[in-house]
């Protein structure tokens, strides 16, 4: 997604019992319903009331009566680097009938692309070799990020996909390719002959509905009415919300955020960067409120809700004066939301090991007990983390118990015991959580106390310091020892590779088991920022099931490139966005940037036509950063005509 995102993503290893509670407003609660979901992306209700969820390793996963099946769907192979993998899900109008499941995925072999496929349900189980590729999308840059993949079907029936640009800005404003747009296509896989660009694209690029967009990783379509809401992902400073309106185009890359230009749509709201309860990096999951069945207050009909990736929160937009309200904080890298047959809102967090949860409206309800804690493995001198959640009316207290006994002093939703000896194996510890309308007890959760040792995992590859260019293959390696096992072998390892960007961060390689070592190639396109790096984790497990984890972070090589005009003071470009000359900018070595010259233009009454540039490259062309500081100069002459 941002940047990427992924819809990026930032990993966070799950450990267990570690609570989770999402910030929530006065008599709204949630509860875990399914965890273990390995580098979620998106996720859909079935019209029979089963939750799908994507793993971007390529699995379909169903949440049936409230509990995760260990069998997927389905799996497919793909390419799962960066924000590839397994994006999109989406169920035919006529399900119940035909059984067709379709999905976005991007396809391993070369070249890489992304596929919209549809398969046929027997059950909880695609039918083997059910696969009919519904439509093919464009070859892919070496540039792992801006893949779109939320696929819906509409009120007309039609099914509509959701395309990122590939991380090449001018694909959004281009009818010769799917990159940067909302296609929208008959369910077999033909073009609409109403589509806006019908007469105007050809081929499958007819299917193109709306254009201008970077990254547009969800967008939601509202029930009983045509209207459709499109988030698109920023790149420095907005992330926006759109009316999805047939023909419209967004303006990416010569806009983002607000805009008077009346030759794009302007977003409907649009929100800042940083960090904050109202600022983010990456505009997700979006849904709007109008289920079938009502669960929130009557206010919240109608109303839309979306979700940062970054900043970990859902706001609520007021869709008729566009004004944004909190609704919860504190989650874990949310990457969609959807509203579920029983007016429950659900979201989707890649944080804490890939979670769904469910949000409800509650007043006077007595306390239920919602997360139970999980059993706990230590080993001598460790101490062991239990946690609860529960629902219910506030205020809710709390007390721990250890065989059956008070444990003074533990009244919070988690308790941590003290060092644990070989005297503690086998004790019990439990929760009551009282409110005013009554009680309620979790299970018991075990601990159980090992004198094995923890082991040492160490990176030996790339070595301290490392720094790298767009392009170059890293190789990794490490090594596992035991006091118990001896020297661990590959099978041992788990290797995780994250991008950073700015504050937050974008999943590159997901976590992946078995060897000693590997490689993975930098992308010489995608993110331009410089203020980037690469961290690599690797966790080892002996056979105790003890863990040890480590990382390592390789920081890019930097350069000063400055774009100069003669004279200067003139209108260029880079990377499709305007700049005035002289500029300059930090970038990474060898990452592929887009230098242009506008032509022709005027500086005060004199009109300038571009002449040449000093590397000697078209009017605008395509450059790798070099490895030192660098000026690149467009001259211009005065007066009209094309340069010679």
């Amino acid at each position: 997604m941002k940047r990427s995102i992924l819809p990026g993503g930032a990993f966070l290893l799950l450990i267990a019992g570690t609570a989770h509670a999402a910030g929530l407003p006065l008599n709204f609660t949630e509860a875990l319903v399914a965890t273990g979901i390995s580098s979620p992306t998106a996720m859909s209700f079935a019209p029979d009331g089963r939750l799908f969820v994507c793993q971007q390793g390529g699995q379909l996963r169903v949440i049936k009566n409230g509990s995760l099946l260990a069998t997927p769907f389905l799996t497919v192979s793909v390419d799962s680097v960066g924000e590839r993998g397994l994006l999109g899900v989406a169920f035919d109008p006529n399900f119940a009938v035909n059984h067709y499941v379709y999905v976005y995925y991007t396809v391993p072999s070369t070249p890489r692309h992304n596929r919209i496929s549809r398969f046929t349900a027997n059950g909880d189980v695609a039918v083997p070799f059910s696969e009919t590729v519904i439509l093919e999308l464009n070859d892919l840059t070496t540039a792992t990020n801006h893949n779109g993949g939320a696929i819906h079907f509409g009120p007309d029936g039609k099914l509509y996909a959701a395309v990122g640009d590939n991380a090449t800005g001018s694909n959004s404003q281009t009818l010769t390719n799917l990159l940067g747009k909302v296609l929208r296509l008959n369910a077999d896989g033909t073009v609409p002959s109403d589509n806006p660009f019908f007469n105007q694209a050809s081929g499958n690029n007819r299917m193109i509905w709306a254009l201008g967009l970077r990254n547009p990783f969800t967008f939601a379509f509202q029930n009983g009415t045509t209207r459709m809401f499109i988030n698109d992902v920023g790149e420095t400073t907005w992330e926006e919300i759109n009316d999805g309106i047939a023909g419209s185009n967004y303006g990416w890359p010569a806009t983002e955020g607000p805009t008077s230009n009346p030759l794009y749509r302007a977003p409907l709201f649009y929100y800042g960067h940083g960090g904050g309860p109202t600022v983010g990096c990456a505009i997700t999951g979006g849904a709007f409120y109008n289920p079938a069945t009502q669960n929130f207050p009557a206010g919240y009909t109608g109303k839309y809700f979306f979700a940062d990736y970054c900043s970990g929160w859902i706001r609520v937009l007021e869709t008729g004066g566009f004004t944004a309200s909190d609704l919860a904080s504190g989650i874990s890298s949310p990457v969609d939301l959807q509203v579920g047959p029983e007016g429950y809102l659900y979201y989707l967090a890649r944080g804490n090991g890939g979670q769904v949860y469910k949000v409800w409206y509650t007043a006077n309800q007595p306390p239920q007990i919602t997360t139970q804690p999980a059993n706990q493995t230590v080993a001598v001198g460790q101490t062991a983390t239990f946690s609860v959640g529960a629902s219910g009316s506030p205020p809710l207290s709390y007390q721990w118990y250890r065989n059956g006994g008070v444990i003074p002093g533990a009244t919070s939703p988690s308790y941590t015991t003290p060092p644990a000896a070989l005297a503690d194996n086998g004790a019990q510890f439990h929760c009551v959580v009282t409110n005013p309308f009554g009680n309620d007890t979790s299970s018991p959760a075990t601990l159980t106390v090992t004198s094995n040792t923890p082991p040492t995992a160490t990176i030996i590859a790339p070595a301290l310091g490392t720094v790298y260019s767009g392009g170059q293959t890293i190789l990794y390696s490490g090594s596992g020892t035991d006091a118990q096992d001896g020297a661990l072998p590959g099978s041992a390892f788990t290797w995780q590779v994250d991008f950073h960007h700015d504050t937050h961060t974008h999943p590159f390689i997901p976590p992946t088991i078995g060897a000693a070592g590997g490689s993975f190639q930098i992308p010489n396109t995608g993110e331009t920022s410089a203020n980037v790096f690469y961290r690599i984790h690797l966790t080892v497990r002996d056979s105790g099931g003890l863990t040890h984890s480590t990382f390592r972070d390789i920081l890019p090589r930097t350069v000063i490139i400055t774009l100069a005009s003669n004279p200067t003071g003139l209108q260029l470009t880079l990377d499709g966005q305007p700049v005035t000359a002289p500029f300059a900018v930090t970038g990474v070595v060898g990452i592929l940037r887009s230098i242009g010259a506008v032509t022709p233009q005027r500086l005060g009454k004199i009109k300038y036509t571009f002449q040449t540039w000093s590397d000697g490259g078209a009017a605008t062309h395509t450059i790798a950063t070099p490895a030192t500081n660098t000026t690149y100069t467009a001259t211009f002459k005065q007066g009209g005509g094309p340069p010679r």
